[in-house]
């Protein structure tokens, strides 16, 4: 039986968990100077230079031969190229000394992998039958017909698709490819409590996670023993050239709007004791995370930090970190990079041949948070 069934899915964070989150859900105007965040982009203050040390690093040759790849072999809407992936640096790997395992990757991402990620994501995941939403549970969503401009280039440089047998040149289009307008309604499976939501109130709003690979129950929090869809293969493998001691085989990818956030909660119903692997995107988050730690008497005390999370970082939660309670009590607005704001269009850096079809939908990602959490489900 895995070692993550020692604890209980239901049960509540403790009290000074709690009350961190609670003092960054309130907006502030202090976040840039507050010295109990770690911000990396700012600087660390002298006591958190104590606390925090580098503990490794990925070297720049790694890096660039994994973004290369990812940018080569993966999905490309509408046969465009993309831009150069490499790095000029090596990735640093930050451990809090009291929160081991607990691995930061500051601007792990550049800036043309973070926007062909988005690009996976949200036009070609979001519009696959087999990954759920939020949505799903009270509507009937209806997706956008066949994409018939794809080429069999495209097809056959698509190892997601290759990966489950899928060579059809007629995927469905992104929800993108429709009109900010659209009358097209998702009907709710029971009128007398759900209104219909159109294409704009799902994109904009209504839509707050997806699922890929294992499609997690949220209710019973339990995964599924049924057969589920295979995790899309070039981001598996992006995330393995990263983290290889972690195997992508299910994740949620959560959509954030400055004043949302996400509960104090721990991640124990995989059979894994695998690390979590998580990617941002978009606005800047406050990321709060404890570990419970046991003292004498049989009295216990919360070691935590809160910890600013910018487009392109990544965390990975292993050891005793892997249980950590984490949340995010804030999204701030008015932080996603310029180079990324105007997505799904073209922001006039990074030119793509797609740049006109999603023009209608310019500015979406400026208001947006895009969180990809990944885990190994068995071992």
């Amino acid at each position: 039986m895995s070692v993550l069934k020692q604890f209980d899915a239901y049960e509540k964070p403790p009290v000074e968990i709690r009350d961190l989150y609670k003092k960054y859900q309130k907006p502030s105007q202090a976040l840039d100077n507050d010295p109990e965040i770690v911000d990396f982009k700012r600087g660390l203050t002298s006591s958190q230079h104590i606390d925090i040390r580098v503990i490794g690093t990925i070297a720049k040759q790694c890096l660039t031969d994994n973004f290369e790849a990812f940018a080569h072999d993966s999905y490309r809407p509408h046969n465009r190229s993309l831009g150069a992936s490499g790095t000029t640096f090596d990735a640093r790997i930050y451990e809090h000394r009291q929160l081991p395992g607990l691995h930061i990757l500051p601007s792990l991402l550049p800036a043309d992998t973070q926007l062909h990620l988005l690009t996976c994501l949200l036009h070609r995941d979001l519009s696959d039958q087999r990954h759920k939403t939020n949505t799903h549970a009270h509507h009937n969503v209806q997706y956008p017909p066949a994409d018939s401009v794809v080429s069999e280039e495209d097809v056959a440089s698509e190892s997601h698709h290759q990966s489950h047998g899928d060579y059809s040149s007629h995927r469905n289009a992104s929800f993108f490819s429709l009109s900010p307008g659209s009358t097209q309604l998702f009907a709710p499976k029971d009128p007398s409590v759900h209104k219909p939501i159109t294409i704009s109130q799902f994109l904009r709003r209504k839509l707050r996670w997806m699922t890929l690979g294992g499609q997690y129950d949220w209710t019973n929090k339990v995964y599924p023993t049924e057969s589920n869809p295979g995790f899309p293969e070039d981001i598996a493998n992006l995330l393995a050239g990263l983290f290889p001691d972690m195997e992508a085989q299910a994740a949620i990818v959560n959509f954030y709007t400055p004043g949302d956030t996400l509960s104090i909660h721990r991640d124990v119903s995989e059979y894994s004791d695998r690390g979590l692997v998580s990617i941002n995107l978009g606005c800047d988050g406050i990321f709060v995370v404890g570990i419970q730690v046991d003292g004498d008497a049989g009295k216990s005390s919360i070691k935590h930090f809160v910890l600013r999370l910018r487009s392109g970082d990544a965390v990975y939660m292993s050891g005793p970190a892997r249980f950590a309670w984490h949340g995010v009590p804030q999204v701030i607005g008015g932080t996603c990079p310029d180079w990324m704001s105007a997505w799904p269009a073209w922001n006039g850096e990074v030119a793509t041949d797609d740049s006109q079809a999603y023009e209608s939908w310019r500015g979406w990602m400026a208001t947006k948070r895009v969180n990809l959490n990944v885990r190994q489900m068995t071992n």
